[in-house]
């Protein structure tokens, strides 16, 4: 029997589920009577998504079905952070959407203290871009993961390796 049993804390989301998403809005937008002519252009990268459309209404419409696509997908609506739109030549707007993946330094220190602070039985590390939550009872770290659910913050977080 284990005397320590511990879950990492992590931020990250499905890429496939993702590239999949995106396939769809560009499906939606090609066939939907009000985008058809807008030319819309979505370009996925490694950390971000660009979209480049005819007008400020274009873009809201493409934002909304991108949101839908994802939520049906079960990818948080956390992982995008819509930058504010830029415009381009031609009349038209463009906006990066950077992919939020990973704690950052500062949240993760944010975190850990939260726990340390609340529940004295765990203790917490910093594993580049995860927390590692230890404890010797797992009903600790099932009040470890009801506190951090509770927490609010702009990335959404999974619980991983628990045993």
């Amino acid at each position: 029997m284990a005397d320590s049993y511990s879950f990492d804390v992590v931020s990250d989301f499905d890429r496939q589920e993702l590239v999949n998403a995106v396939d769809q809005v560009r499906r939606d937008v090609a066939t939907r009577y009000d985008l058809k002519d807008s030319k819309t252009e979505i370009d996925l990268e490694d950390t971000s998504l660009t979209i480049t459309t005819a007008s400020d209404l274009t873009l809201q419409a493409v934002e909304d079905v991108l949101r839908q696509k994802a939520t049906k997908r079960n990818l948080s609506l956390k992982i995008f952070d819509f930058q504010t739109p830029e415009p381009v030549g031609g009349n038209r707007v463009q906006q990066v959407v950077k992919l939020r993946k990973g704690l950052s330094k500062e949240l993760a220190k944010d975190l850990s203290k939260t726990v340390r602070d609340n529940l004295k039985k765990v203790t917490v590390a910093i594993q580049g871009e995860s927390l590692r939550v230890t404890g010797k009872n797992k009903d600790d770290l099932q009040q470890a993961i009801q506190l951090l659910k509770a927490q609010d913050v702009e990335v959404p977080l999974q619980f991983e390796n628990y045993r």
